[in-house]
């Protein structure tokens, strides 16, 4: 993300349509609106793009030439850097609207649409993103914290996730309650936590970056 001549950010959005008129439309809409903008006609022409990590949204049409629309979006997913994608389509295609939000679409759109429709969107979109950006660099301090755990500190932490006693976790490991007790501080204390419930929230955060 830039800055604009306030010093504001400027989000950029960028545009895959196969048709010249829409995407110049689009992108003088999005400039209004005081977002940068970069164009593709084809799905193809966008994954050859030394660009395609730079957009925080993408207007993206369901229907083009060779890859669809959604057949890009799946691509992305699968390489993990898809962004918040905005579906627009001239066909009020059911069934592909339903896959597209299934696959982590934020809206779709069938032309013709509103212009302030299509700007709300971007802007939700945005703000998914930056959600997700928040949480990814949150999972990342987690983990970066748990790297510290010794292999016994670690299982001490397992076992206080769990809802073990400390005499529970000493007799599992075969050691003495106090020496987990010790254990269990230097864990508090190296993942910043005050409370076992934080411990336990910590633990779903991470099975949580796991399972996507």
């Amino acid at each position: 993300m830039s800055l604009g001549p306030d010093g504001s950010p400027t989000a950029t959005v960028f545009i895959v349509d196969d048709d010249l008129s829409v995407r110049r439309g689009l992108s003088r809409l999005l400039r209004s609106a005081g977002y940068e903008t970069g164009t593709f006609s084809s799905a193809q022409d966008f994954l050859a793009s030394p660009l395609r990590t730079k957009p925080e949204c993408l207007v993206l049409d369901v229907h083009l030439p060779g890859l669809s629309g959604v057949d890009l979006q799946a691509e992305l997913t699968r390489a993990g850097d898809a962004p918040p994608i905005v579906f627009i389509t001239g066909l009020g295609d059911i069934p592909t609207s339903v896959k597209a939000m299934k696959q982590g679409a934020v809206d779709f759109l069938t032309k013709p649409f509103e212009a302030q429709a299509l700007l709300d969107a971007v802007a939700q979109a945005l703000a998914r993103g930056a959600q997700a950006r928040g949480r990814k660099a949150l999972e990342a301090a987690l983990m970066a914290r748990l790297g510290t755990l010794t292999p016994r500190e670690r299982e001490v932490f397992d076992g206080v996730v769990r809802g073990l006693l400390n005499k529970q976790i000493a007799l599992q490991l075969g050691t003495a309650e106090k020496t987990i007790k010790v254990h269990r501080g230097r864990v508090m204390k190296k993942l910043g936590a005050t409370s076992v419930a934080e411990l336990v929230r910590m633990a779903e955060q991470v099975s949580g970056a796991r399972d996507r």
